[in-house]
């Protein structure tokens, strides 16, 4: 299986923060979900795949094309990119937006931008300035969607839409996928979102990648637990990934695996996984 993207010990550095030696693959016809807290280098990365600042060491390749080589110019027209803030001028409508696209992509298609503006209800008369939130990240979605792409790049596309917007554009990034030449990178804080669609799930947390995995094999690695603080000695170190204790019982997130008779123990959601990683308790 070919990847879609690639990235090999890729480092930025700025004052004060530093992307370290990041290395991920999204396979071809897979959806990865990039999860972490704010300023973790979730946007830096996006940025570094384009370009749009300049990298301080690593390599990048995407849709098989190293992304500094002149040709990548002629990749990004099968790269479709919608951003938490759409950028159309607020006095454009619908037919205007088409016609700068003609314009930009070469493979646009008006037929299927239109197809999917009238699939997410989009009105044609009305102008950009009158769209909803919810509408203006439909546009975008339907402009990434319209021009050939392989590859959809996705910085917080559903952040501040209600659950029914949402789950209506998970569905089309799901279709999207169905042919295995395509492929999705979405950066989202909304990870119930992400644990619907994606195939894997990468962990940016303080600049650093505390895992990149297939998301089924991710959620059955660990369990979470609880139990007192006499249950917690009772295991070893090394299968505590991370804990907190409240005025009642203490919850922790351990390695799957044998324990001890009498603690409770559930399987743990992604953002679960996330959190304990982040406390570094242990």
């Amino acid at each position: 299986m070919k990847n879609a993207i690639e990235i090999r010990n890729l480092s930025k550095e700025f004052k004060g923060f530093t992307l370290n030696n990041i290395s991920l693959e999204l396979p071809s016809g897979c959806i990865m979900g990039l999860i972490g807290e704010n300023g973790a280098g979730k946007s830096t990365i996006i940025k570094l795949i384009f370009n749009s600042i300049k990298r301080s060491g690593g390599s990048i390749e995407v849709l098989g094309c190293d992304n500094l080589d002149k040709d990548f110019e002629k990749v990004k027209n099968e790269i479709g990119v919608v951003l938490d803030e759409p950028c159309f001028p607020e006095c454009v409508r619908l037919k205007d937006i088409n016609a700068m696209m003609k314009s930009i992509y070469k493979n646009w298609s008006s037929d299927e931008f239109f197809a999917y503006c009238d699939k997410f209800g989009l009105p044609r008369d009305k102008r950009f300035k009158g769209f909803s939130k919810g509408m203006k990240m439909k546009t975008s979605i339907a402009v990434a969607m319209s021009h050939g792409a392989r590859l959809l790049v996705l910085d917080e596309a559903t952040s501040g839409l209600d659950p029914i917007i949402r789950d209506e554009i998970l569905d089309v990034f799901n279709d999207f996928t169905r042919d295995e030449n395509h492929s999705v990178l979405i950066s989202s804080h909304i990870i119930s979102d992400l644990e619907k669609i994606c195939d894997y799930i990468a962990f940016i947390h303080k600049g650093s990648l505390r895992f990149c995995e297939e998301k089924d094999a991710l959620l059955d690695k660990y369990l979470l637990i609880h139990c007192t603080d006499e249950d917690l000695k009772k295991l070893q170190h090394s299968q505590i990934v991370g804990y907190k204790r409240s005025r009642y019982e203490t919850e922790a997130l351990v390695k799957n695996g044998s324990l001890p008779s009498g603690i409770i123990s559930e399987k743990p959601c992604i953002e679960d996984i996330m959190l304990f990683m982040s406390k570094e308790s242990v």
